[in-house]
């Protein structure tokens, strides 16, 4: 049985799905290592291109004449196209797979990044904006993608890192934007032109990693969508089932306010940090890029530490211990982001903004240690509608907050602070018959297991025909989101069911 279930092929150790069950992050073994790299580069890259303008804005801002509403608007602009993106991409990846979805948006987007160097008023400023955030979406493939590389005692850690690490586009681009636009000034551009031709590096950046994708990625550990669906490995599932399963599962709707109050808050804060800094404490454009840059930098870290948090708990204390972490870190963070708002110092603000940063960071993370066990039917929409929500976040905190002279930028912080805190109290609700919630344990009823919880995305006559079976083994290696105490308090008898193979 065992070469059965673990066929030479995969350099990694497989459960019964053939996802791997380690996480190898120096690694580059296909398909699983190798699917990790390329989704979070291609990630990195889209981020790239989405804040390129932000570190810039002194001087774009000078160029084009625009006024602190017009660039309010912008901002809104670039997190606001990827909303329904993210819902459609995670559709897409349900019924296409990751690669294609991926890849195809990627390079859709592409072409707006280049149009930014010909941006010559407010309109097309927030037109190629708005367009290049559609690119955000592929976040929904890259957690959808490891989510399918990745069994559950490690898909917290893998989604976390494939994230985190796209995610520090955010502060890579506030440390290479100015540096490029100082290169190309220097050789001899004018400043209203150098910032122009800055952008075709991302723009390039982005192009490259869609053919990496397209070209050395693999959908799932057993191959592509297409010639699996066409072999009769994988059946094709129907858009209205997939989309309604996903939908109606109000854990979904939790997790994507959750999120839009942590990746949103952090997407606001990509926009805004830098000019923040500029203006408040009269910087340098290239200090004021710096400071803002290691705010999004500690994704390094951050994501992927609440990731390797979310697995941590839940082998100890099951789904459970992965919404206690997840609502702890989360409310830590609304406090450092209202102590943000607060401090009148320019050290006092770095510390306060570092440590701000690793919380909402790592709270991402932790989100996204819970998303894939809330559907295995309609991952993709689940994922897209949390995705979704992160990206909502994002556009209602700018326009309320952050758009015009209404409120002062430490105020508009504050005011953000409490938002998150107040927006992480409904994790109290989410409840998982066979896993329980954050303060009741498992249902008591016979049949409250892992097997029925998947199995009711299923129709009889859609079992009979055999759709079900991946939801089946997928049911059978999410055991270990009991927890050891769980698991050896409430079901004994079941202690044998493996969580992997």
């Amino acid at each position: 049985m065992e070469e059965e279930s673990q066929p030479p092929k995969f350099a990694l150790p497989v459960d019964s799905e053939h996802k791997a069950t380690e996480f190898r992050l120096f690694s580059v073994a296909a398909p699983h290592m190798r699917a990790f790299h390329l989704s979070w580069i291609s990630f990195l890259a889209c981020f790239v291109s989405s804040f390129a303008a932000a570190p810039l804005l002194p001087i774009i801002r000078d160029n084009l004449n625009l006024t602190s509403t017009d660039i309010g608007n912008a901002g809104i602009a670039s997190v606001s196209g990827a909303v329904f993106a993210r819902i459609a991409m995670g559709t897409a990846c349900d019924l296409f797979g990751p690669r294609l979805a991926s890849s195809s948006l990627i390079l859709l987007t592409a072409p707006a990044v280049y149009f930014s160097s010909i941006a010559s008023s407010p309109t097309s400023f927030l037109l190629v904006r708005f367009f290049t955030g559609f690119s955000l979406a592929t976040f929904v493939s890259t957690q959808f993608w490891m989510s399918s590389m990745f069994s559950a005692p490690v898909v917290g850690t893998a989604n976390g890192f494939a994230g985190g690490w796209g995610n520090l586009g955010g502060g890579a681009t506030q440390l290479l934007m100015p540096l490029v636009f100082s290169v190309i000034r220097d050789i001899g551009a004018v400043k209203f032109t150098a910032w122009r031709i800055a952008f075709f590096i991302p723009a390039l950046f982005q192009t490259l990693s869609a053919f990496a994708v397209l070209i050395f990625g693999q959908d799932m550990p057993d191959g592509n969508f297409h010639r699996l669906q066409k072999s009769g490995d994988k059946p094709k599932d129907k858009f209205s089932w997939v989309f309604y399963y996903g939908i109606t599962n109000y854990r979904g709707w939790i997790l994507a306010l959750t999120y839009g109050y942590c990746f949103g808050v952090e997407l606001t804060v990509d926009n805004i940090i830098a000019e923040y800094f500029y203006d408040r404490f009269n910087l340098k454009l290239h200090t004021a890029g710096m400071i803002a840059a290691s705010s999004g930098l500690a994704n390094l870290f951050s994501r992927p530490g609440g990731g390797l948090l979310s697995d941590v708990m839940a082998k100890r204390y099951g789904m459970r211990g992965r919404l206690w972490a997840l609502w702890v870190v989360q409310t830590l963070g609304g406090v450092f982001c209202v102590i943000l708002g607060q401090v009148g110092t320019l050290s006092a603000s770095i510390v306060v903004m570092i440590a701000f940063s690793i919380l909402v960071q790592a709270a991402c993370g932790l989100t996204f240690g819970v998303v894939p066990f809330v559907s295995r039917r309609s991952l993709g929409v689940v994922s897209g509608m949390t995705g979704g929500g992160g990206n909502v976040g994002a556009v209602l905190t700018q326009l309320i907050f952050f758009r015009g002279s209404r409120y002062s930028k430490e105020t508009g912080i504050t005011l953000m602070g409490i938002m998150m805190i107040c927006c992480s109290l409904p994790l109290f609700l989410i409840y998982f018959p066979q896993w329980g919630g954050m303060f009741c344990g498992p249902s008591t009823k016979t049949h409250a297991t892992e097997e029925e919880y998947y199995m009711s995305e299923w129709k009889s006559n859609e079992k009979e025909n055999g759709f079900h079976l991946a939801s089946l083994k997928f049911a059978e290696n999410s055991v270990s989101e009991r927890g050891v105490k769980a698991d050896s308090v409430t079901r004994p008898s079941d202690q044998t069911s493996p969580a992997h193979v």
